[in-house]
């Protein structure tokens, strides 16, 4: 730590959003810049509410600093390879340039008063990018949808205490017919220098929705060369529904419901044959816009079994997802519920 000038940021106001780019979704988020604000690397993951922190750890926080002060001993000769690490361009330059959150905020927070509601969360930030989009009657992208996926999405677990390295590899995935292997340590992936998970997570978010990549990894003293072929819809796989951000994407496609795919048990069960859509109603909200669902009659333990044209298995996610790239604000959904044994018809309201 005594290598690093430690600088800890506690609230989005007026960030600057030309360079502090990462998943808003997160509780914990680390950059290790050069003085020239060249980003050498990001730390910081997160694939679920109830363990928050299996993601993360002291030892691959470690290993990702060692894994930063390596690439600064050999900036800049190193550039090129930290091209692609480096922030996008953005229309807004702090959160407070988005529509919805203009004036809402001050430059400090109220420590002496009300301080939580002075503190612009980084999930808002999220929220109102699409926001931008919803109100312009514009598509959403698979990109804006389902941001920063983990490795997961393309077959590929990795070890919470080590440096980029893989601990596992799901069969028939784009990793698995890249060649991945567990104990593989990736060194560079799309051309980026890679130190983390998180650093995997910046490559995912910003390829296209049909890549190829390629990648270096480190196997025992073997350094090796591979290719990675993304398909067309890769992302689709991707679990949003830990992300607080999914609770504004909740009121604009199902009017405020949180839904759980039930098991292929529980589809037995309720007479639901096993490649159907069943999605139980866990919530319905309670208040203002996230009570259109319930003003429209649903209620929680409600099974929507057809949502307008969908009527396949799906998660939760991927439901929100394809309502939200389909259909406008205003939108209702012909949707048809198993509600005490007995089947009825309701409007899903969109906004």
């Amino acid at each position: 730590m005594d290598k690093f000038v430690c600088v800890r940021i506690v609230q989005a106001n007026r960030l600057d959003l030309r360079l502090f780019q990462f998943d808003y979704d997160l509780t914990f988020a680390v950059f290790f810049l050069n003085v020239d604000r060249t980003v050498y690397g990001r730390y910081g993951s997160r694939s679920s509410n109830e363990e928050a922190e299996s993601d993360i750890s002291l030892e691959g926080f470690r290993e990702a600093m060692r894994g930063s002060l390596e690439l600064h001993a050999g900036y800049p000769g190193n550039k090129k390879s930290l091209a692609g690490k480096q922030p996008k361009k953005v229309p807004q330059k702090t959160p407070d340039e988005f529509p919805s959150l203009k004036g809402k905020f001050g430059f400090n927070l109220d420590y002496p008063g009300k301080v939580a509601k002075s503190c612009m969360h980084c999930h808002q930030i999220r929220d109102a990018e699409r926001l931008v989009f919803r109100k312009a009657g514009k598509p959403m992208s698979d990109q804006m949808l389902l941001p920063f996926p983990m490795p997961d999405t393309i077959g590929l677990t990795m070890d919470a205490k080590q440096r980029a390295t893989v601990v596992a590899v799901a069969e028939h995935s784009p990793a698995a017919s890249a060649g991945f292997q567990a104990g593989d340590r990736i060194l560079d992936l799309n051309g980026e220098a890679i130190i983390s998970t998180a650093d995997i997570q910046w490559v995912l978010h910003h390829s296209k929705d049909i890549d190829r990549w390629a990648a270096t990894i480190q196997r025992q003293k073997k350094v090796i060369e591979l290719s990675v072929d993304l398909p067309d819809r890769w992302r689709r796989s991707t679990d949003i529904d830990w992300r607080v951000s999914t609770w504004e994407l909740r009121r604009m496609a199902t009017g405020g419901l949180r839904m759980k795919a039930l098991s292929t048990a529980e589809k037995t069960k309720a007479g639901i044959e096993p490649e159907s859509l069943a999605l139980a109603a866990a919530h319905v909200g309670q208040y203002g816009a996230h009570a259109a669902a319930k003003r429209a009659g649903f209620r929680a333990g409600d099974v929507l079994v057809q949502v307008g044209e969908f009527k396949n298995a799906m998660s939760e996610s991927q439901l929100l997802a394809e309502i939200m790239r389909q259909r406008k604000p205003g939108d209702k959904l012909p949707t048809i519920v198993l509600r005490g044994g007995k089947r009825l018809r309701l409007m899903l309201p969109t906004q």
